[in-house]
């Protein structure tokens, strides 16, 4: 009997031997869960610290460049070594210490506010531009495929040129196929786009940009609408407008930063060259100067037959008659006519598309130009 109570008494004290280790377990866990959560809290609470480049290094004190552009003469924490111009930091907020080296990933992030692509594009795709053709050639192509001619002449071909001229007569085709020609990577950027977006980093993602097309030449960088971005200088105003000459002022200098035979070509491109500040199509930058015009008849016959190659017309088609009413249309419009006149075979279930269709899209292409315009203007 007594052996029993004594086994009974055994089993329930190590039952609660096993329980109390359980416990203590238990409880060492949730004052670890606490620690953390106060840790996490004392960090939620802590003021946030402030991205920021590096300008200069002045012995123990940098300058520094905040995201809105402003500079700083700043203090150093002492465990924060090997400081560069140009690294990105961590600095607090109350009197911008730097506190941290960051690792900057950021570069080339501009790929993903650019167009990158190898066109495909081939000079004979290009209709009604034949003296326009031969100066691209001359200018971009020539230098870029023989180098030693110009170093054998003594001479600096343009680091970059300038077309102009009324919306959608083919600039950008223009430099899509040279781009092609000379096997180069194609870079568009939209300068308003640049300028509206990405304030406080316009300067940065232009040099980036330029990086950016030396890691990929040859290769060419257009710049479309370059008006938005290169404008006459006024008295600057708000801070908008400051950094647009900001960014204006990094292009220029990297403009300058590249020499003419490097395998880097810029090409601008403008609806509005009367607005653009001599300071970007002066000497050694876009010097040569290129209108692409709205073309004239024989222009408009070569574009036209080049959107109509693959398209079945019908035998009694008055290709003469659809030319005379498309009179001061783009090369652009004129595609439009052609696609157009598509549809409406289309619809009537004909695979030939006839005079009369290609009448009804010229119709159509004017109305929408019109309603485009009555848009702009008021809106």
């Amino acid at each position: 009997m007594q052996t029993q109570i004594k086994d009974e008494l055994e089993s329930v004290m190590y039952s609660y031997t096993i329980d109390s280790h359980r416990l203590e377990q238990e409880n060492k866990l949730l004052k670890e869960t606490v620690k953390q959560l106060q840790n996490e809290i004392k960090r939620f609470k802590e003021p946030a610290l402030m991205v920021c480049d590096i300008v200069e290094i002045l012995e123990d004190r940098a300058i520094i460049k905040t995201p809105n552009g402003n500079r700083f003469y700043v203090n150093i924490a002492l465990e924060v070594k090997g400081l560069l111009p140009g690294d990105s930091v961590l600095v607090e907020q109350k009197n911008l210490t730097v506190v941290e080296k960051i690792r900057n990933n950021r570069r080339f992030n501009v790929e993903k506010f650019v167009i990158i692509e190898k066109p495909r594009l081939q000079w004979g795709q290009v209709g009604g531009l034949a003296k326009q053709i031969n100066e691209i050639r001359e200018v971009i192509e020539l230098p870029l495929l023989k180098p030693e001619l110009f170093e054998k002449v003594g001479i600096d071909p343009p680091k970059g040129i300038l077309l102009h001229g009324p919306p959608g007569t083919g600039k950008t085709l223009l430099a899509k196929a040279v781009a092609s020609s000379t096997r180069s990577t194609f870079i568009e950027i939209v300068a308003s786009e640049l300028v509206q977006k990405f304030i406080g980093e316009g300067a940065k993602l232009v040099k980036e940009i330029f990086q950016l097309a030396k890691e990929k030449s040859p290769s060419i960088i257009f710049i479309d609408e370059l008006d938005a971005l290169a404008s006459r200088r006024i008295e600057v105003g708000t801070s908008g407008e400051r950094e647009v000459q900001r960014t204006f002022m990094q292009l220029l200098a990297e403009m300058d930063g590249f020499k003419s035979l490097s395998n880097v070509k810029v090409i601008g491109c403008t609806n509005r060259k009367d607005i653009l500040d001599p300071a970007i199509i002066r000497p050694g930058r876009l010097d040569r100067l290129i209108e692409v015009p709205t073309p004239d008849k024989e222009g408009r016959e070569e574009i036209f037959n080049i959107h109509t190659g693959r398209m079945t017309l019908n035998n009694e088609t008055n290709v003469g008659k659809i030319l005379d009413k498309m009179e001061e249309f783009s090369g652009a419009e004129i595609k439009a006519v052609c696609t157009e006149a598509g549809y409406f075979a289309i619809r009537e279930d004909r695979v030939e598309v006839c005079t009369n269709d290609f009448l009804k899209a010229v119709e159509k292409v004017k109305q929408q130009e019109e309603e485009a315009k009555y848009l702009e203007m008021f809106g």
